[in-house]
């Protein structure tokens, strides 16, 4: 039986809060182990509490969800932050996933997307659905910021780890990657890893950020 999933859950509505507890409560493997109102709360909170996993508004007093994510991953690093907000805009996922965000899930998310999510983040793959993909290569593209040299780090990686590194940037899962390299899934994990290490990325979604950020994937490339 794997370890439980610690939760903190970061909303400055009580009743949202409550909510969410009580979906998070029909998983046995799920442990609700702090709430706070605010960025500013949870910021405190969290080095004592040590959560797996976050769940973290965006609009909030004090200390918003964005700034929040970036100033509780540095006290307490080895937490996952997922942003739950109503608000699908760029400014709020790009800035989310730039904080150190590993996840992106709108409120509107049924109970068992929300559980799924908790869970994934907690094994350590980012939550990227197509949509959140989809305006985030536009967003990159769009405004680029880097058009110099190619990164060193990408010299690094091998072709089977380019090739790999390509088919995240385009939202595919650790499944879906292992049927289009037709390999096994441990073996693109090992890659995923391999490649995470080698850019110095925190996890998936940085790595998407960053292969879009250098141009190593053109836009249209996650068109399905």
């Amino acid at each position: 039986m794997s370890e439980t999933v610690r939760v903190m859950l970061v909303d400055d509505d009580a009743l949202l809060r409550s909510g969410l507890r009580a979906i998070l409560s029909s998983d046995d493997a799920i442990e609700v182990v702090e709430e706070a109102e605010n960025g500013r709360l949870a910021v405190q909170r969290a080095p004592h509490r040590r959560p797996d996993v976050v769940l973290m508004d965006v609009r909030m007093p004090e200390l918003d969800g964005i700034a929040a994510t970036g100033e509780l991953l540095a006290a307490t690093p080895e937490a996952k932050v997922i942003v739950l907000t109503t608000f699908e805009t760029d400014e709020y996922i790009l800035g989310a996933l730039r904080a150190g965000a590993s996840g992106f899930l709108l409120k509107r998310s049924s109970p068992e997307q929300l559980i799924a999510a908790i869970h994934t983040v907690a094994e350590g793959e980012a939550l990227l659905s197509p949509s959140v993909t989809r305006r985030l290569i536009d967003r990159v593209a769009a405004h680029p910021l880097m058009s110099g040299p190619v990164d060193p780090r990408l010299a690094e990686l091998t072709p089977r780890e380019r090739e790999v590194l390509e088919l995240i940037a385009q939202g595919l899962s650790n499944s879906e990657i292992a049927a289009a390299l037709t390999v096994e899934r441990t073996t693109v994990k090992t890659h995923v890893k391999r490649v995470l290490t080698k850019l110095g990325a925190r996890d998936r979604v940085h790595a998407v950020i960053l292969a879009y950020e250098w141009g190593l994937v053109a836009p249209g490339g996650a068109e399905q």
